[in-house]
């Protein structure tokens, strides 16, 4: 009877991510689009056949540079693991590239995390180590969107007014805060133990096996300031590639409309609710850069190779599957 119970409950937990997997594609189809009949399609097919691909080009060589980095930070994320139990780099670079591709075809970067953390584990780190340090990687990346984003509200002070703006700024800061919170606060870790008590027995040993290991960053200031400094090099970075993007597309916006503009976007971009920011990237673009007096066909067009940008980037991690694969297929026959 609990045998039959149980494979009930994976068959509907499976038709539920089937039936949300649906949800998020029509919604990012849907709302694509809408944003595209809004902004005239033939005017944005216009934008982007007559875009100068020599500042594109530029942004493609900005965006090979900012994976790099992102890969560095992870790496340096790996501190809280024995030197002797650590994974060789080109392993670690692997995972990092494949998994990177894999998220391009899941909810926001959630997916991508989880393939990244399931493949280290298998490196022979414990499993509480690998996704402590993903999650670490992500905490701090989007603590940097966060830092940008509130040096765009300075520069686009007509925006500190936006309830929609400020709340989720405010809720991004409480998660950055109470991830510091459960990392150097031992109140906070008493706080995570009673809520786990609250869990399925099952689920217990992992959560307060994670929550150990997240504690355990309290010892590494130095990497921890690095890979913030890092996750910011990071968002510049992405702000530049905006910016020669809406160079190639004719776009005469200052740079400093792309410092206000782009961080507020990639936040809505992290919202786990369409593929790859598909559909709210196109809205934010429209909205936010209409703001500046850009075009809704340029802003659109912007919005799809920001898009297409953040595939290229993966292009590497698709290339290292494409090569595992043939390699697993080789060693089989």
């Amino acid at each position: 009877m609990i045998a039959k119970d149980t494979k009930e409950a994976k068959d509907t937990k499976k038709r539920f991510g089937v039936l949300r997997g649906v949800l998020r594609a029509s919604v990012a189809l849907g709302l694509t689009a809408y944003i595209l009949y809004k902004s005239h399609p033939r005017e944005v097919l216009a934008a982007g056949a007559g875009a100068d691909w020599r500042p594109i080009a530029v942004a493609v060589a900005l965006v090979l540079v900012d994976r790099a980095l992102m890969a560095y930070r992870w790496v340096l994320l790996l501190c809280t693991i024995e030197p002797h139990a650590r994974p060789p780099l080109a392993a670690v670079m692997r995972i990092f590239f494949v998994s990177t591709f894999v998220g391009t075809f899941l909810p926001a970067s959630i997916g991508g995390d989880a393939v990244r953390a399931y493949n280290i584990a298998q490196l022979n780190v414990r499993g509480a180590d690998a996704v402590a340090s993903v999650f670490m990687d992500r905490m701090l990346g989007v603590a940097s969107i966060l830092v940008m984003a509130v040096v765009g509200l300075a520069l686009a002070g007509d925006l500190a007014d936006n309830r929609t703006i400020l709340t989720g700024l405010t809720v991004t800061a409480l998660a950055c805060l109470a991830t510091l919170a459960l990392i150097f606060s031992a109140r906070a870790e008493s706080a995570a133990a009673l809520l786990i008590e609250r869990l399925p027995a099952r689920a217990r040993p992992a959560a307060l096996s994670v929550v150990e290991a997240l504690r355990r960053y309290a010892s590494f200031h130095r990497p921890l300031a690095n890979v913030l400094l890092c996750s910011i090099g990071v968002q510049v970075l992405r702000i530049v590639q905006a910016y020669y993007l809406g160079l190639g597309l004719a776009i005469t916006a200052p740079v400093g409309v792309y410092f206000a503009f782009v961080p507020l976007i990639l936040l809505v971009m992290l919202l786990p609710i369409t593929f790859n920011g598909l559909g709210t990237s196109q809205a934010a673009f429209v909205w936010f850069f209409g703001r500046a007096g850009v075009g809704a066909p340029q802003a659109f067009a912007l919005s799809v190779l920001f898009v297409a940008l953040g595939i290229v980037g993966n292009l590497p991690g698709a290339i290292l599957y494409v090569f595992d694969g043939d390699a697993t297929e080789r060693r089989s026959a």
